[in-house]
Parts: structure tokens; C-alpha cells; sequence
């Protein structure tokens, strides 16, 4: 599908058609969806976490954190989910982090990025109505240097759930 100058694929995460220079994420206003995991041994002292976490503060729900890793494409963490709400997304925090995504796309000359259907990862909005949040975000227009969209499909996405996205993004 194309966008203007813009082409746009979806496909699974375990199958991306082209490499990326930017990659997004969904995240919630703690920055816990995207920690890694495992577990691990702590460097500091127990008074040294507790004043750790003491300082912490939310993120604000709709802004765009941007994290730099060494030979992998910069990660556009998109602050939409707030874990003390249900649900925890808003619309108007998934129209906001994508107005912050696509400024950091042209701020960086972004030319590829992959991104999911914003509040579907971790939240419980339905696919179709999140692909037309998307259509409604791509209406704004994109920025000028980017050339390739990977929509990234939710995990299970059969082909009719494909198909109804696609309908979803042409109307």
C-alpha cells in the first residue's frame, strides 16, 4: 500500500520486510512494559534503591521517549498506557505519541521505521479500531524523508484480520 511518496507494509514481528532505522514501542508512563525481563543482581545498596525509586516520576501519557542503542535502530518508546487505568490507553494519548513520533521522524530524516498499532500490544484496543486511530494519524501527514512504514501486525493476526486492517486504513 502507498502513502503518498510513503509505502506501507504490515507484517508480523518475526517477519519484517526491509531493517529499520527507527523502531517503536508501546510503553506505559513508568517505562516498565519495555524492562528487560530477567532478573538481575543489584549494583547499589537497598538505601540507594529506595531513594532510586523515591525520585521517580511518571512520563507524561502521549509524549515520545527516544533511546539509542549501540548497532540497533533507535527505539521511539510511545508513552500510551497509564497501569493505574482501565483501560489503560487513551485516543487522545495515541494521537499525541504519534504527533511526537512523526516530528522525531523528521527532526532525525527518518527514512524507515517499524511501529505497531499503537495501544494493541499492551492494551486491550481492538485491532481494527486501532488501524483507523492510525488512518486518522496518517491524515495529518507524514514526514518528508520517510519512505517505508513496517506496520507491525498483532501476534495471531489471521488474513481476514489482515484484510479488515487494510479496509480500516483505506476508508
Amino acid at each position: 500500500m502507498s502513502l503518498g511518496g510513503c509505502r506501507l507494509v504490515a507484517a508480523p514481528k518475526d517477519n519484517p520486510p526491509f531493517r529499520v532505522d527507527a523502531l517503536v514501542a508501546e510503553e506505559d508512563t513508568f517505562v516498565v512494559l519495555s524492562a528487560d525481563p530477567v532478573v538481575k543482581e543489584p549494583r547499589e545498596s537497598l538505601e540507594v534503591m529506595i531513594e532510586q525509586v523515591d525520585e521517580i516520576r511518571p512520563e507524561v501519557p502521549g509524549s515520545v521517549l527516544v533511546r539509542r542503542r549501540r548497532n540497533r535502530p533507535l527505539e521511539f518508546l510511545a508513552i500510551v498506557h497509564d497501569l493505574d487505568l482501565v483501560p489503560s490507553w487513551k485516543e487522545e494519548w495515541i494521537f499525541s505519541a504519534f504527533d511526537g513520533i512523526f516530528r522525531e521522524i523528521a527532526a532525525r530524516e527518518i527514512r524507515s521505521i517499524a511501529l505497531p498499532l499503537l495501544g494493541t500490544s499492551h492494551g486491550s484496543l481492538k485491532t481494527e479500531h486501532a488501524a483507523r486511530l492510525f488512518q486518522k494519524a496518517l491524515r495529518r501527514g507524514l514526514p518528508e524523508d520517510l519512505q517505508r512504514i513496517w506496520l507491525i501486525l498483532p501476534s495471531g493476526t489471521k488474513h481476514k484480520d489482515l484484510e479488515n486492517i487494510k479496509s480500516s486504513l483505506k476508508d
